[in-house]
């Protein structure tokens, strides 16, 4: 489930809850956590092991069907015939699963196998996609990485004349969010959401670990709290909220918006035909700019409250004040006079 940060070696675990947001009242809805939905395409591995190297910046994202299919029911994939060891070699078996006597984990994993070279550097020597592979390998040290969505492990192991089995735990989950004004869904594409680590309020790195994610979209992430930035439009209807995502489980969460949609018109009088080529402004009460746009009936997405529009047309100003009613979407006519 693929759509940054430093290279996870171990999965972090982060919390927290619901709270208040800028600009508007917040009221997010998480819903009971239900399954990771199971057979998950191939998410995106960090690249190769570094003390300096950074995760990949953007979300590891994949749509699915609403309705999360029972993970923890599904049966571990079946292993296919052992390959054939060659004198000198080894032979290593991984598999991951959501941690100690948790469900095995049985798709959108990447796996990836270095060799440190006498420079130190490690070089990518294997990688594999499927949920149990089995690597072919010279006796010697290697580092082993397995990337799941945005949550990764890496284990340093070593490979001998023999078959060693090994078992990633990865304490993760899924999370998956949509947008409503009162009981209207959002659609898709008005919406957007941006992912952070650790509660809105907490201290530290500020920065994104997954952004423009979609409605639909399940993003897969380590065990923890997170801190989602709801952008409904491109102007001032901006939810903020935490959300806790449990190891395991796919996690629905409703970011409730209080906006509606705004259509500006300029008109020499009410009811009559649009101006074309009009310049708009739309301010707050203090004087602060809201959204700049151009046209002969622009829509623009506002947070409830009240608002000054300016329009510029043929060398003159025109402007009027109006109020936004969460869930009431409508004209606003400036008369031109």
């Amino acid at each position: 489930m693929g759509r940054g940060a430093q290279l996870l070696w171990v999965v972090g675990v982060w919390l927290a809850v619901p709270a208040a947001a800028d600009a508007q009242s917040f009221n997010g809805i998480p819903r009971p956590p239900g399954d990771v939905p199971t057979a998950a395409p191939p998410a995106v591995a960090p690249p190769a092991p570094s003390a300096n190297a950074a995760a990949p910046k953007g979300p590891m994202l994949q749509s699915l069907p609403p309705a999360p299919a029972q993970l923890h029911s599904a049966p571990a994939a079946a292993a296919g015939a052992m390959p054939v060891v060659p004198p000198g070699q080894g032979s290593l078996s991984v598999s991951a699963r959501f941690g100690r006597d948790l469900p095995a984990i049985n798709g959108g994993l990447h796996w990836r196998v270095y060799r440190t070279e006498q420079n130190g550097i490690p070089r990518l020597v294997k990688e594999e996609k499927s949920p149990t592979p089995t690597f072919v390998l010279p006796s010697g040290n290697y580092v082993v990485n397995v990337g799941f969505g945005l949550a990764n492990v890496t284990k340093a192991l070593q490979v001998r004349a023999e078959t060693i089995k090994d078992v990633f735990e990865i304490p993760a989950g899924g999370l998956r969010i949509e947008g409503r004004v009162g009981d209207a869904k959002i659609p898709p594409g008005q919406i957007s959401f941006d992912l952070y680590k650790g509660s809105q309020f907490e201290p530290g790195d500020k920065r994104p670990i997954a952004t423009a994610i979609m409605t639909g979209d399940v993003v897969l992430v380590p065990e923890g709290t997170y801190h989602i930035v709801s952008s409904y439009g491109d102007a001032n209807a901006t939810v903020r909220s935490d959300i806790r995502v449990q190891v395991g489980k796919l996690t629905d969460t409703t970011i409730n918006h209080r906006a509606a949609i705004v259509t500006l018109k300029l008109v020499s009088e009410r009811g009559g035909e649009a101006r074309a080529n009009t310049q708009w402004s739309v301010l707050t009460p203090g004087g602060d700019a809201i959204k700049e746009s151009i046209g002969a009936f622009p829509r623009v997405i506002l947070a409830e409250g009240d608002y000054r529009a300016i329009a510029r047309n043929d060398g003159r100003t025109y402007e009027r004040e109006f109020r936004v009613v969460a869930g009431v979407d409508g004209e606003v006519e400036v008369i031109a006079r």
